[in-house]
């Protein structure tokens, strides 16, 4: 049985993880961060869903890197689904690039800013792949509700939610972990994105900060609330990655981090 079978059933004792770099920044970049979590993953029983943008849609400023061409984006994560036999997610912003990313990934994720964006959502689910939707920062858990519904209109009923933190002023986000337990009960995995919950928005500079020393925080205490599973974005070096640098965990500290994990999840299932 393949990965993304084992993650619908429901069933698999451990948490499965959403990592890779923010943005599709090269091949090399991609199979390196493929080649050690898939290790990572493949010891410790976590089905793992390698994740990468193929385009940066809503980058802060205008000059920021958005990507290195659509087909040619696409195509880096072609070769680490076959390569590495993975499963593998991008996000997609607009309703056209539903059809164009899902013959190449496995899961279609919707940005959490998108989340409400009713032809973006239906466009997802007609094209048959997994549904992963980003609860909006200015949106209560129980709103969520709609999104599922939207996907679940198309006859597509593979959808997850993704809990990613909530506006707590200007350049802040707050996690409400009741959110959990709340989105898991309209009968859809849910996901802790431990990454961009901790993100400082709105900086003077234009460029997003963010607080990647809590990053074990954040999945510790969503796993012992029931969360399905985790994103986490990862960058060998976070500090020269062209895309959310300031919130990625580096790669060299996933290992230590995941074995953490495993104890937590052991001890409450």
């Amino acid at each position: 049985m393949n990965t993304l079978e084992v993650i619908k059933q429901g069933n698999h004792r451990q948490f499965f993880l959403i990592a890779g770099p923010c943005a599709v920044e090269s091949k090399d970049l991609c199979f390196e961060v493929a080649e050690k979590v898939k290790k990572l993953t493949l010891e410790r029983d976590i089905p793992y869903i390698f994740k990468g943008s193929f385009k940066k849609a809503n980058r802060s400023k205008g000059d920021s890197f958005t990507g290195m061409g659509d087909e040619f984006g696409l195509d880096i994560l072609r070769q680490v689904r076959e390569h590495f036999d993975l499963p593998v997610t991008t996000d997609i912003h607009e309703s056209y690039q539903a059809e164009m990313a899902a013959k190449y990934v496995d899961v279609l994720q919707i940005p959490a800013f998108l989340c409400r964006q009713t032809d973006l959502l239906k466009a997802a689910g007609d094209t048959g792949k997994v549904v992963s939707i980003k609860k909006g920062q200015f949106l209560s858990p129980e709103g969520m509700k709609f999104a599922v519904d939207k996907v679940k209109t198309t006859g597509n009923d593979n959808v997850w939610l993704i809990e990613r933190g909530t506006t707590f002023g200007y350049q802040d986000l707050v996690v409400d972990y009741r959110s959990i337990p709340v989105m898991r009960g309209f009968e859809v995995p849910v996901v802790m994105d431990c990454t961009h919950a901790l993100q400082q928005p709105n900086q003077s500079s234009g460029v997003t900060g963010g607080n990647p020393a809590m990053i074990g925080t954040i999945a510790k205490a969503a796993i012992a609330v029931g969360a399905d599973g985790l994103f986490i974005e990862t960058h060998p070096n976070p500090a020269v990655a062209l895309s959310d640098g300031a919130n990625m965990l580096k790669l060299d500290k996933l290992e230590e981090l995941l074995d953490q994990l495993v104890k937590v999840r052991n001890a409450v299932i």
